[in-house]
């Protein structure tokens, strides 16, 4: 495979942030999540934003929100933006669930088009007849990836435990790239372009790690870094569901099995599919985060 990578390992508190380039620039391979560009308050007698814990309990990572993280929605506080350490006590337990010193050749897409569907002035506005415009939308800034509806903390853990990222900007741009890798995996990657879902579908190893991926179709114009809404989701008709009328599509009951009890991997033709959305269970599950790495070695 004609692929040059460098991989160059930070270390902080036995956590390993990957930064991979490959020969071409423009595709760019990094850690793609906006998760310390957010500008937060600092304490007054610290340079150290403030740190609030948060409802989520891991036994192997601490957790966290900023302080500025932290908004009121509908009269309840909702944080923007997870962020983890990997626990240094737990280090044997990192080398079992995380493919830092393995060799294996996997990259996982993160949905940025997603993450811009759910945000505001979003196609869910549109959905929920608040904006009749809104079925084209801005791209959001820094790849930010909304919590739970773009699999934040998903794109975040798995960053954390080795796996490389790119954005599904980047292979919308360059499909071709996804040839050069052995195992793609996919997170919450509802809304695609017909050359990503192309380029995806053809891959003969992907692991769809949320159910409802591949699930719309949009058109995306880079001059204006918009995406506009093509079909699907009831759109333009309201007998339409999936845009691609892929057959393998599983949003259906999957998606709304938000506790993962019993999870469990099974095959299509092209790779595996998860049968429930495990963004709760990824801090939480070190079974769970052990199987993903099965499936790529």
């Amino acid at each position: 495979m004609m692929k040059k990578i460098i991989v160059i390992f930070l270390i902080t508190i036995s956590i390993f942030t990957i930064y991979a380039i490959i020969e071409k620039p423009e595709l760019l391979l990094e850690k793609q999540i906006d998760d310390e560009i957010i500008n937060v308050e600092k304490n007054q007698d610290s340079d150290e934003p403030k740190k609030i814990p948060t409802e989520i309990v891991s036994e192997f990572f601490d957790v966290w929100v900023y302080e500025n993280d932290i908004f009121i929605e509908n009269g309840v506080k909702v944080a923007k933006s997870f962020h983890f350490e990997f626990i240094e006590e737990y280090e044997n337990l990192y080398n079992e669930i995380g493919i830092i010193n393995d060799d294996v050749d996997v990259v996982v897409i993160l949905p940025v088009f997603t993450s811009s569907a759910y945000s505001e002035n979003g196609f869910y506005d549109y959905y929920e007849n608040k904006c009749d415009s809104c079925t084209t939308t801005k791209i959001v800034e820094n790849n930010f990836l909304e919590y739970y509806t773009a699999s934040q903390i998903g794109a975040k853990i798995l960053e954390k435990l080795g796996y490389q990222t790119t954005t599904d900007i980047i292979i919308d741009k360059n499909p071709n790239l996804l040839k050069d890798f052995d195992t793609i995996i996919l997170l919450h990657n509802e809304y695609v372009t017909q050359t990503m879902f192309d380029a995806i579908t053809n891959h003969p190893n992907v692991i769809y790690l949320y159910p409802n991926a591949l699930y719309t179709e949009i058109d995306v114009n880079y001059d204006t870094n918009e995406i506009t809404l093509i079909r699907g989701h009831g759109y333009p008709s309201p007998d339409i569901k999936n845009g691609f009328n892929w057959e393998y599509e599983n949003t259906h009951p999957y998606e709304f099995d938000r506790d993962c009890l019993n999870w469990e991997f099974y095959d299509i033709p092209n790779g595996k599919m998860l049968n429930c959305y495990p963004e709760k269970i990824f801090p939480l599950n070190k079974e769970f985060l052990k199987e993903i790495k099965n499936l790529v070695n």
